[in-house]
């Protein structure tokens, strides 16, 4: 793609956005190729090659913005904790390759992040292909757990575990007079003016009185909050809530704008149709829980202001995995990318033969084929160079 059209086409799709949250975003993309890539999706789905490995793959629901930084730690409504693919603004019903396709070009753009030589990122991203190949075959949809989990994903356990919800609070909080206020610190939060807050408090007074308890919803605080890459710049609210009680029992929420997906241009012109949404953070949270093992504890679409966002809370157990801490032992490396890799096909066979998927027997059989292993492989590759080119022209940009 020529610079030119690639900076329009990256204007195009974050028009609209908060003008001090969208300079962050541009700076972060900036940075290197894999942040890039998180930051833009839909240059990814419009380079993907036009080949048959992935067209015509089976349909399965797709996370759509995958990279190896969207698996995470979360607290499920039977209040345990999982570690599953955590991110669901992209989510669609798309070829099943996409997913694998874009994990691998994240995990060989990022190597540089993962501390990894080029060739230690493909290494491991064959690893996961092939991980990615077997769950599917095996056709059971398992989960990770903290008793179930090993390497790096079970140290990610083992720290939320030591974690108290006041110190979580304390580092998102200051405390005044006994009770809590955001912390307003342009890293994790900014200001909002009266305008806002008392849209957001009007929208939380009409949510909590439809709740079995309205005071857990009481409001305390409101800031706009920072967060991720590629939504960075749509309307986004860290709110501080009364929960079980102040001060160290309060809760924060997270009320996000839900945007088109990323995927729907290139969706379109391969014919594959999406079911008719009632909005689109109907779609976000729906393929979120089909995907995920267990629900989210707390995961709402809503409207506010008459803008679709999804309302989800904010917790202290929501984490990523530290997969750039595996100290030069290939084999921790290894173990992790492989684990995401089966997780993708986990959530994929428990989402299957629902609204327009293929069902796991086409799954299976797709996966025991194989034809398409190398394919995907050397796509992951391609794309790996066109997001190195695409960044760069993005980096000696005038933005």
């Amino acid at each position: 793609m020529h610079a030119v059209s690639l900076i329009d086409s990256i204007r195009h799709s974050n028009a609209g956005r908060d003008p001090q949250l969208l300079a962050m975003k541009y700076a972060k993309m900036k940075a290197s190729p894999f942040v890039f890539l998180r930051g833009a999706c839909q240059l990814f789905y419009a380079a993907l090659p036009e080949e048959s490995a992935l067209t015509k793959a089976p349909l399965s629901w797709s996370c759509g913005d995958m990279h190896f930084e969207n698996f995470g730690s979360y607290k499920a409504d039977n209040r345990l904790v999982y570690f599953d693919i955590n991110d669901f603004d992209e989510a669609a019903l798309a070829p099943c390759t996409w997913d694998i396709v874009r994990l691998l070009t994240s995990i060989q753009c990022g190597a540089k992040a993962l501390s990894a030589t080029a060739a230690e990122a493909l290494a491991v991203s064959r690893d996961c292909l092939t991980s990615y190949q077997a769950a599917l075959i095996r056709g059971k949809p398992l989960w990770v757990e903290p008793e179930t989990s090993s390497g790096l994903v079970r140290d990610l356990f083992v720290t939320l575990q030591k974690r108290v919800r006041s110190e979580f609070l304390d580092g998102r909080t200051v405390r005044k007079n006994g009770q809590r206020q955001l912390k307003i610190d342009g890293v994790k939060a900014l200001s909002v003016d009266a305008i806002q807050r008392d849209k957001v408090i009007e929208f939380m007074t009409r949510f909590a009185a439809e709740q079995p308890n309205p005071g857990f919803f009481k409001v305390l605080d409101v800031a706009r909050r920072i967060a991720g890459t590629g939504s960075l710049g749509v309307q986004r609210y860290v709110i501080l809530v009364e929960g079980k009680g102040s001060p160290d029992r309060n809760y924060l929420l997270d009320l996000k704008e839900a945007k088109p997906s990323a995927l729907q241009d290139r969706l379109k012109r391969c014919g594959i149709h999406q079911p008719a949404w009632p909005d689109e953070a109907s779609r976000v949270v729906t393929v979120q829980k089909r995907m995920q093992s267990v629900d989210h504890a707390f995961l709402f679409p809503v409207l506010f202001e008459g803008l679709p966002c999804v309302l989800k809370g904010l917790q202290p157990s929501e984490d990523r995995v530290a997969i750039g801490d595996w100290g030069k032992k290939i084999n921790q490396l290894r173990e992790v990318v492989s684990t995401m890799g089966r997780i993708l096909a986990w959530d994929q066979l428990r989402a299957a033969g629902r609204g327009g998927a293929a069902n796991a027997g086409e799954l299976i059989d797709f996966a025991q084929a194989g034809t398409w292993i190398p394919a995907v492989l050397e796509i992951s590759r391609e794309m790996t160079k066109t997001t190195q080119s695409q960044w760069e022209a993005f980096r000696d940009a005038a933005l």
